[in-house]
């Protein structure tokens, strides 16, 4: 089974208010950007991802819980993040019953997720023609 149908089995098995809510957060972050993949991660996770992990959700008996992996690092002009505030790293959204999320800044929080993703993105160093790196190797050994 592919992630994304993983991801739809999990939606349609929650029926209650976090069915609907993991749904809309899910629609919210894959149009942000094209590009989004979806895993699914951790034993039953699932992820969004663009040059490395954007967000994870899980849906929790109270809560639906989006964690941003470098949250820490992202502008949230719009104040999304309400959990994990103490964390270096992560940041997470909980989401309780009769809340509703604003699509236009979660929007606007993965594509900058995307865009950290992607400034961290190493530069593939140019390789040395054989001859040379065999040379170095070889002088090193001496």
């Amino acid at each position: 089974m592919m992630p994304s149908e993983k991801i739809d089995a999990l939606i349609a098995k929650l029926t209650d208010w976090r069915g609907k809510t993991l749904a809309s957060i899910r629609k919210a972050i894959l149009d942000a950007d094209m590009e989004i993949i979806e895993e699914w991660k951790w034993m039953g996770s699932p992820v969004w991802e663009r040059d490395g992990i954007i967000a994870v959700g899980n849906a929790h008996k109270e809560k639906v819980k989006l964690t941003f992996a470098h949250g820490a690092s992202l502008p949230d002009p719009d104040k999304l993040f309400n959990a994990g505030l103490e964390g270096k790293v992560w940041r997470a959204i909980d989401v309780f019953e009769g809340d509703k999320v604003d699509q236009r800044a979660l929007k606007n929080l993965v594509r900058a997720a995307i865009e950290f993703n992607q400034s961290r993105k190493k530069v593939p160093a140019k390789k040395a023609p054989a001859g040379v790196r065999a040379k170095v190797s070889q002088s090193k050994r001496t």
